[in-house]
């Protein structure tokens, strides 16, 4: 058998795809193609700042090695289904390599009209979440596996290339639960913000909580925000809005929180979510006020996005707005986010679960 040219792609360095691989990954990897060093830069370069989706297209590598990259993964989805809302938000699915389906938001701020002064992009972590939240779509349709690091940049990228702007936010708030695929997380985070270019302070990880998890990403002293998502302000109530509370108390998530600005100095953002007639009652914030009481923190109510699998319902501004008055009185940083994409489905999971057909994308 004769050998492999040197100029040929090296099959064991293709294991797996270049996406959210660093410079230097990229540079060892094509002097082992037989090129020099330089060309590791190029490739970084169309990956991460032109977004590239095939070897083929880098108009500065000799032609006749674009020919024999033209096969070579680079890790980018395909959109399988894009949803617009009238207030700008768009809704991707996106097809992985296994036929998998994921989605992410892109949700863009103006500071004028037309004017765009920033994009988020809302990510998502696994393909479908174990943690069955009652209230939430994604939970709904159960899990099926971690996402890789290059599926969770390409993401970002997917909706950089749609907008023709860069993504200045990230939100790990779309399907799954971050830190239970923290490794792959990390190195996305790390990827996003050194090879894409995107601050760690304006990366913000949301979790429902997972024991030990929180101490373990104290350790790596990120910069990025903590999103903590509690939805209740007592054990029993949390218990039937998220499952895995049953393993895990609210005392001991919040001793684990107070750990995590211990070590890292940074304050902790706790989501809550507002379910008219169950969570969202003066009482219950004065509840919460005293669990956060010398806290360094902040609290994000998030009035409910309705879905058809439930009866939750959104409460009304009236009763909204009493809950921060109760929390603002306990000396406790609140704000109200901004429902965003309401006629795209843009809670996690149902547009997932209206534009595919039941056993589809499964990969089976």
């Amino acid at each position: 058998m004769s050998p492999i040219p040197t100029s040929s792609p090296n099959l064991a360095a293709l294991a797996k795809p270049l996406l959210g691989q660093s410079l230097a990954e990229l540079t060892d990897w094509v002097q082992q193609q037989g090129h020099p060093p330089y060309r590791g830069k190029q490739l970084h370069e169309w990956l991460y700042q032109k977004g590239v989706r095939s070897l083929s297209e880098i108009s500065v590598f000799p032609k006749h090695w674009r020919t024999e990259l033209a096969e070579v993964e680079i890790g980018r989805s395909t959109i399988h289904h894009r949803a617009p809302a009238p207030d700008g938000t768009v809704k991707f699915l996106l097809r992985l390599s296994d036929g998998q389906i994921i989605e992410t938001v892109g949700i863009p701020s103006y500071s004028a009209p037309h004017t765009l002064s920033r994009l988020t992009v809302c990510v998502s972590s696994q393909v479908g979440c174990p943690m069955a939240c009652d209230f939430c779509a994604t939970g709904k349709g159960g899990f099926l596996r971690n996402l890789a690091t290059h599926e969770i940049v390409d993401q970002v990228l997917t909706v950089q290339e749609d907008f023709q702007q860069r993504v200045s936010n990230i939100v790990f708030m779309g399907m799954g639960e971050p830190l239970l695929n923290t490794d792959n997380v990390l190195a996305a985070i790390r990827c996003l913000n050194q090879d894409v270019g995107i601050g760690q302070r304006t990366i913000t990880l949301s979790t429902v909580g997972i024991p030990g998890h929180i101490r373990r990403l104290a350790e790596h002293q990120l910069q990025v925000t903590l999103a903590v998502s509690l939805h209740a302000s007592n054990q029993n109530l949390r218990e039937q809005l998220i499952p895995s509370a049953r393993r895990y108390s609210l005392e001991d998530l919040l001793n684990e929180c107070r750990e995590y600005v211990q070590i890292t100095g940074r304050r902790v953002t706790f989501e809550y979510i507002l379910l008219a007639g169950l969570n969202d009652c003066p009482e219950h914030a004065i509840e919460l006020a005293n669990h956060l009481r010398g806290f360094q923190s902040h609290v994000n109510l998030i009035p409910y996005n309705p879905i058809q699998e439930v009866d939750y319902k959104r409460p009304n501004s009236r009763r909204i707005q009493a809950f921060v008055d109760a929390l603002k009185a306990h000396h406790i940083a609140v704000s109200v986010r901004r429902s965003r994409g309401l006629q795209a489905d843009a809670a996690c999971g149902q547009l997932r679960a209206s534009a595919i057909p039941q056993g589809a994308g499964s990969g089976r």
